[in-house]
């Protein structure tokens, strides 16, 4: 066994002990019958570190330093409705996965944005149209589970175009609205080595005081469809204060705030690709955009929480 399998199975053994004594008593409502491998134990300096050492300019540009490709995903693939898959194509490394869900009635395009930005900084990315644009948060998360399913299987399949590029220790969800619920409700299984809910909507009961996966919740003040105050600001504070995690409120934004291309690309890449880089690449470099600088004092920001340092 190459090294490497040897460090990726002694961690998994690690968190999987952890995991089943921390959150025995729930764990999301899937314990260990979720189907996802447990998450890469290492927290930083732990050589997953790709590009040049970040400035600020870097993390706000709409591309970062690698070049991409895409290849569609069908529709009749088992349990999401496809979407596309977003990969850098001059990286030979294992890289850290990510999974995007749109919200209530949208399809892929309502988070496409994400895809390039995320893949031209090295992550293998896939926007997901779920199986009715009419589910609801849970089936959203399941739905994104099974995208990264899908997606370690196409890296270990020998003619897929990311054969070779999908870390299955580091997963991410993503998504909007009710995508953004169902990215929490797949953070509350502990799978995953980083989360980021766009705008989040969820109602009814959830396992959210469970997450131990590092959150960064993006919300929008003048959000009319998922007010902040009974969404994203319970969400961020149900979970324990023990998980990293953060809430960043764009000024003035209404619900689709979070989505790009609404003036605040600058804004949500610098957090976005900063939060994926500080917690899937292990990468402290990015601590630096998370943690310490006045973040309210940039005019798009109304509201931002942390429990930094990380």
């Amino acid at each position: 066994m190459k090294a490497k399998s040897i460090k990726k199975v002694m961690a998994s053994a690690v968190v999987c002990l952890f995991s089943l004594s921390a959150y025995s008593g729930g764990g999301g409502g899937g314990g260990g019958d979720d189907g996802l491998p447990f998450p890469d134990s290492c927290t930083s300096n732990c050589g997953y570190e790709l590009g040049p050492n970040p400035t600020l300019g870097y993390v706000q540009a709409n591309r970062g330093p690698f070049s991409f490709a895409s290849s569609r995903v069908s529709s009749s693939v088992s349990g999401f409705g496809g979407g596309t898959i977003y990969y850098p194509n001059n990286v030979s490394q294992e890289l850290a996965t990510i999974a995007i869900a749109p919200g209530f009635t949208n399809t892929q395009s309502a988070v496409a944005w994400w895809g390039p930005v995320l893949a031209s900084h090295g992550f293998v990315v896939i926007t997901i149209n779920t199986n009715s644009r009419f589910d609801q948060p849970e089936s959203r998360g399941r739905q994104l589970d099974s995208a990264l399913s899908y997606l370690i299987d196409e890296g270990n399949r020998n003619n897929s175009p990311i054969s070779g590029l999908v870390d299955e220790n580091r997963l991410a969800t993503m998504g909007f609205s009710m995508g953004g619920g169902g990215a929490l409700r797949s953070a509350a299984r502990n799978r995953l080595s980083a989360s980021v809910p766009l705008a989040p909507w969820n109602i009814g009961g959830n396992d959210f005081d469970d997450i131990g996966v590092p959150t960064m919740i993006m919300a929008c003040e003048n959000d009319g469809t998922a007010p902040v105050g009974i969404h994203a600001s319970p969400f961020y504070n149900r979970i324990p204060g023990s998980t990293d995690k953060a809430l960043m409120e764009i000024n003035n934004g209404p619900h689709n705030c979070a989505n790009g291309n609404n003036g605040n690309n600058a804004t949500l890449s610098t957090y976005g690709v900063s939060w994926m880089k500080r917690f899937l690449d292990k990468d402290s470099r990015f601590s630096q955009f998370l943690c310490g600088p006045n973040h309210e004092a940039n005019g798009q920001i109304s509201d931002y929480r942390d429990t930094c340092f990380y």
